[in-house]
């Protein structure tokens, strides 16, 4: 069991592929500093997937902000961009058709993921998120996006992917008191071992 009931965390970054390998490492930080190793290896993935969709697709520029949040039992993991521009995610029978590089980040994180989605954020951004259980028991990968979730916006016709579960909202965190931004910056590799 957890015993506080919300911790965040933010790091915001350009999506270059140079500081993508750093924010993993920061997000795998702070998954260990929380007792959530058995998270690791799919909240890196996932957010691998999602800064490489906004170092390929978001205009007009690549500034970021990535967010783990873990309230209770759920760690939601969210990029948050400045490109209103809404992910559209391909299904697998075209992409198991296809020989196609690219487009599989999305169905990907829907497989590993308990629940995923997109929602605008403001009146020029986006966020695009999924959920992770943080008891990690076993559960069925998510159907497809969710446009709710973190702050659901008023729905729009045709912006809803595919149905889906929606995840609890999570709550606006207060900068002041629990949002620590952190600054990417290279740091030379140290080992503890001599030798």
């Amino acid at each position: 069991m957890i015993s506080h009931p919300s911790r965040h965390c933010a790091v915001e970054l350009q999506a270059l592929p140079s500081r993508i390998g750093q924010v993993r490492r920061i997000v795998s930080a702070q998954l260990r500093y929380w007792h959530l190793d058995s998270l690791i290896e799919r909240a890196s993935l996932g957010v691998t997937e999602l800064l490489t969709n906004v170092h390929r697709h978001v205009r007009p520029d690549k500034t970021c902000t990535v967010r783990l949040e873990l309230l209770l039992d759920r760690l939601t993991v969210s990029v948050h961009d400045h490109d209103p521009r809404l992910p559209v995610a391909r299904d697998a029978d075209s992409l198991a058709d296809s020989l196609a590089t690219c487009g599989r980040g999305l169905a990907m994180i829907a497989a590993f993921s308990e629940s995923w989605g997109a929602r605008p954020d403001g009146a020029s951004g986006k966020v695009v998120w999924f959920t992770l259980p943080a008891d990690d028991a076993p559960r069925e990968p998510a159907p497809g996006p969710v446009l709710a979730g973190l702050h659901p916006p008023d729905p729009e016709p045709g912006l809803v992917l595919e149905p889906g579960p929606a995840p609890s909202p999570v709550p606006e965190p207060d900068p002041a008191l629990v949002e620590a931004v952190v600054a990417v910056t290279p740091a030379p590799a140290r080992s503890a071992v001599p030798g």
